[in-house]
């Protein structure tokens, strides 16, 4: 399997080397050449695996130089019920039958937050954590880590990488945006290999960093700089197996075994950066039966925009609005490169051309003109809504009344959504993207009540935090890296 940059760069590379690059050279992010393809025998072949031998039956078809045994190990070492605190991994959770005209359609949500860090990001970062360190090991080798984070990114990796050797973590973070329990999970690390750095933006000034130092490649090659953002292609390969594990949940729970025909399931995403719902756009491109991937946005609605009018329109940090759900407070969404790429017929002169033109000339890009963008509704099956604060609190309210299940603050963006895209015997899966205790002020606000908080989570607010605030610039970010690599 070997891999290509959405904008064109002639190398071609294997898994390993992508792993610890992060960008490819061009300012493109990595895909594989071909998506490998799985038929209905291979799916009814794979329903019933336990989540760790799923994953390595799914990263084995995009990885192929680490041996097999290896990379069983590793899933194996990755996903147990010890860190995930369940056998089943991400179970799935009934949590109504809707009405969808003449019949009715299952909604679910499948649990993705029952890692350390409470959030869903774990479910790829500790895969990465050990991909990595076995990958360094091997080759004897430091790798640097610079990331940007709008909430659980950060302490994902950082929890993830902690103690790994040959690993560092440089992540920056918006100063004041995040959760004070997001915070206090990052900022209280006192392990030497963790650095955190508040900047004075948005996530989009940190995630634009990010980019300019993985950019910079005399600087990345000699401070050995790489990243655990969804730009990473291991991350968002990770992910994909989780959409794998919840059609089969949803679909065996839904018509029991007595299934005549493939049958098909809707996923609803919240969305702000694009990587998890890239990741079901990959299994669809796999051939997983996937039959609406619905992209749900808070107030900062680009991808919204897009795919209701064709027009992508990144908004400057002033216009960034600050939300209730802070993860999703995003205006540049670095994966939604990757679906153009496809979108566009993997064109990699015209993605560099909207990439790393139109949208640094005039700030957006329109292709409402152009007949491709209808595919991304007819082929691609990509339908879209917005929920805003007010509708967050209704739908924490509804589904704690209705359901006693108490959800988070995005994962209610996705649901508020879902509830528009519903189709008659089409099961729906809403993915949870985090506990409630990661963002306790709205629940309280929702529910006049606090969310039940992990007795391993019990006064961390009050803990020493270890942190560097800074200003939002490149050089002063490159330059605290060079003096912290020893």
């Amino acid at each position: 399997m070997l891999y290509l940059s959405t904008r064109g760069h002639t190398d071609r590379k294997r898994f390993c080397e992508i792993l610890l690059e992060g960008l490819a050279p061009d300012g493109g992010l990595y895909l594989p050449e071909t998506y490998p393809q799985v038929d209905a025998a291979t799916l009814e072949k794979w329903r019933g695996l336990p989540y760790a031998s799923l994953a390595f039956e799914v990263l084995s078809l995009y990885i192929d130089d680490i041996p097999a045994a290896d990379l069983k190990a590793i899933c194996e070492k990755t996903y147990t019920e010890e860190v995930f605190g369940t056998a089943e991994i991400v179970p799935l959770r009934k949590l109504e039958n809707a009405s969808t005209g003449s019949a009715r359609t299952d909604v679910y949500l499948e649990a993705l937050s029952n890692g350390p860090t409470l959030a869903f990001k774990d479910m790829a970062m500790q895969l990465l954590g050990n991909l990595f360190e076995y990958e360094l090991a091997r080759r004897g080798e430091e790798l640097n880590i610079l990331g940007a984070t709008s909430g659980d990114t950060g302490s994902a990796a950082e929890y993830a990488m902690r103690g790994k050797k040959g690993v560092r973590v440089f992540m920056t973070s918006p100063q004041g945006r995040m959760s004070p329990f997001q915070q206090a999970q990052m900022f209280s690390l006192q392990d030497e290999n963790i650095h955190n750095l508040a900047l004075e933006g948005v996530f989009d000034d940190c995630q634009d960093i990010v980019k300019a130092v993985s950019n910079d490649l005399d600087f990345k090659r000699k401070y050995r700089i790489g990243t655990v953002n969804s730009i990473n292609w291991a991350r968002l390969m990770a992910q994909v197996v989780y959409y794998f594990s919840g059609y089969f949940q949803a679909t065996q729970a839904s018509t029991g075994s007595a299934r005549t025909e493939t049958p098909k399931v809707s996923f609803t995403v919240p969305s702000g950066n694009f990587g998890n719902v890239c990741a079901g756009h990959v299994a669809r491109m796999m051939g997983l039966p996937i039959d609406k991937l619905v992209v749900a946005t808070n107030e900062n609605d680009v991808l919204d925009e897009f795919f209701r009018t064709g027009v992508y329109r990144v908004r400057a940090s002033a216009d960034t609005h600050e939300t209730s759900s802070p993860s999703m407070d995003i205006s540049k969404a670095s994966n939604f490169e990757r679906f153009v790429f496809d979108l566009l017929g993997r064109d990699a002169a015209r993605v560099a051309d909207l990439f790393g033109v139109q949208l640094s000339k005039q700030g957006y890009f329109d292709l409402s003109g152009d007949a491709v963008f209808r595919s991304a509704a007819q082929l691609y099956g990509f339908a879209s809504g917005k929920s805003t604060h007010v509708d967050r609190l209704e739908t924490i309210r509804d589904t704690f009344k209705r359901f006693g299940t108490m959800i988070d603050t995005h994962t209610a963006d996705g649901l508020k959504v879902a509830r528009s895209h519903l189709q008659a015997g089409v099961p729906m899966v809403v993915l949870e993207t985090a506990l409630p205790i990661k963002f306790a002020e709205t629940i309280e606000e929702a529910l006049g009540r606090l969310p039940d908080r992990p007795a391993k989570f019990e006064g961390i607010e009050a803990l020493p935090k270890r942190v560097l605030v800074m200003p939002a610039d490149a050089a002063l970010v490159k330059a605290y890296v060079a003096n912290n690599v020893k």
